[in-house]
């Protein structure tokens, strides 16, 4: 199914109804949604998020025939990130500004897969806004977030995942995804995953591994080290069948560097204020609810990162 701008704007009025405050937005202060995907160890996991969702094929092409990504990896960060936290910590107009101007976007994307890929004969007809697609990119978001919470944040217990992948469904309507498309619980949305690993839809091809080349080669060579250790920590966050097919290598000199890597991320995490840990959309978004945002050390963060070339700058009500 192709998501139309009529399929979209009925999942945004299904959101609309469950709304209580637009100035909250989507989600709001009081839900898991916030508190986890404001902290900044979830940037830990945006290799594995990224790379999971070249892993579609539909995706992969998509990004090579008709985005910059491959060549400037900086700009689809910031552009990605603009989108995703408007939504996430934006007022509602925000949040659904941002779900228009994306599906405006992909609606004007689409093609043929030029491999075989999987279940994906040569040749394929792709649309950024088929439904199935979209979901796999949300998914790999969701499970990213679990998968670094647990691996690095302090982990999540059963009813913390529940209540999460409940409040992500949400953040499914924005992309117009049908609920048909969308698991009931946890533990489906978890077969779901496992059985798009095994059944031929995601698939590596070479257009997914030159993207995911350039993205994990570090723009200068002063950033060779760091880009070492993120390589590895990405690695070992990925399921092994797409680690594999990557062509990652995750031999014992691999797997220690992970090791080293992922217990110094969680040391870190550990021992930082929380406050220091949240991302500015969060707090820019916590004053206009007239929530605490986290006082003088969040803000400072903020200031901080708002100097990163990279940093998207996001409007957020």
């Amino acid at each position: 199914m192709i998501v139309k701008r009529a399929d979209l704007e009925a999942r945004l009025a299904d959101i609309e109804a469950q709304v209580t405050d637009p100035r909250a937005g989507v989600w709001g202060p009081n839900t898991l949604t916030w508190r986890l995907d404001r902290d900044l160890i979830n940037f830990a996991g945006g290799g594995r998020a990224a790379l999971l969702q070249l892993a579609h094929p539909f995706v992969a092409q998509a990004i090579d025939d008709h985005s910059a990504a491959p060549r400037d990896p900086q700009t689809r960060f910031r552009r990605t990130f603009e989108q995703v936290f408007a939504m996430t910590f934006g007022d509602l107009d925000h949040a659904f500004s941002a779900a228009r101007r994306v599906h405006g976007v992909h609606a004007r994307v689409g093609g043929r897969l030029r491999e075989r890929a999987g279940a994906h004969a040569r040749g394929t007809r792709y649309a950024a806004n088929d439904a199935a697609a979209l979901f796999w990119v949300r998914a790999t978001l969701i499970d990213t977030v679990i998968v670094v919470h647990d691996r690095l944040g302090g982990g999540l217990t059963a009813a913390d995942k529940e209540r999460y992948y409940q409040e992500s469904k949400r953040g499914a309507a924005l992309f117009g995804i049908p609920k048909s498309e969308i698991p009931p619980d946890y533990a489906a949305f978890r077969a779901y995953v496992r059985g798009r690993l095994a059944d031929g839809t995601v698939a590596v091809t070479e257009a997914a591994r030159a993207i995911a080349n350039a993205l994990l080669t570090p723009p200068t060579p002063a950033l060779a080290p760091a880009m070492r250790l993120y390589r590895a920590v990405t690695a070992g966050l990925l399921p092994a069948s797409v680690r594999r097919d990557f062509g990652f290598r995750f031999g014992a000199a691999e797997r220690l560097s992970f090791r080293a890597a992922a217990g110094a991320l969680a040391a870190a995490h550990r021992v930082t204020p929380e406050r220091a840990l949240r991302a500015p959309a969060y707090g820019q978004a916590a004053r206009r609810v007239g929530q605490d945002d986290g006082g003088l050390l969040a803000r400072a963060v903020e200031r901080a990162l708002a100097r990163l070339a990279f940093w998207p700058d996001v409007p957020t009500g």
